[in-house]
């Protein structure tokens, strides 16, 4: 199958599709901003530079586009018919990449979430209600074994 626009008007197009600040990302800061939580971006001293980090609950989230990173059975992960060789060599390696980054994370006692673009766009308030009980289940964490050792009794 050919492509439907000319070389230059696919370049551009492919250029301008965002690596940071993406829709999907936005939203989901947003709500989590808006629940109260606070969080860092792209950490760099991170494995994977995670989209989101809550340092306070040991958790990473990446924000993933469906098609860039192969969510299974998404309707958004259809592979181009043009040059099949290279988009099924270039995104599996995307795959790959993300499960040593995830492990790498997990590792390092980081807590990883996903959250797929088609997640946002079906059912956002059952995303953030998953994305709650996630970070509640770290708050219950914390409190069961707190950080610090308690201080001793006084006589």
């Amino acid at each position: 199958m050919t492509d439907i626009v000319d070389k230059t008007t696919r370049s551009r197009m492919m250029a301008g599709i965002r690596g940071k600040d993406t829709k999907p990302e936005l939203a989901i800061r947003k709500a989590l901003h808006a629940m109260g939580f606070r969080f860092r971006l792209h950490r760099k001293d991170l494995p994977g530079r995670p989209d989101i980090v809550l340092p306070k609950y040991q958790l990473v989230i990446f924000v993933h586009g469906c098609f860039w990173h192969r969510h299974p059975g998404c309707s958004f992960a259809a592979t181009p018919a043009t040059r099949p060789k290279f988009w099924k060599a270039k995104l599996e390696g995307n795959r790959r990449r993300d499960v040593e980054k995830q492990k790498a994370l997990r590792d390092q006692g980081w807590r990883v979430f996903t959250v797929w673009e088609c997640g946002i766009r079906h059912d956002p308030e059952d995303l953030m209600r998953q994305l709650a009980v996630t970070i509640q289940n770290a708050k219950v964490f914390e409190a069961d074994f707190p950080s610090t050792p308690p201080l001793p009794k006084q006589k």
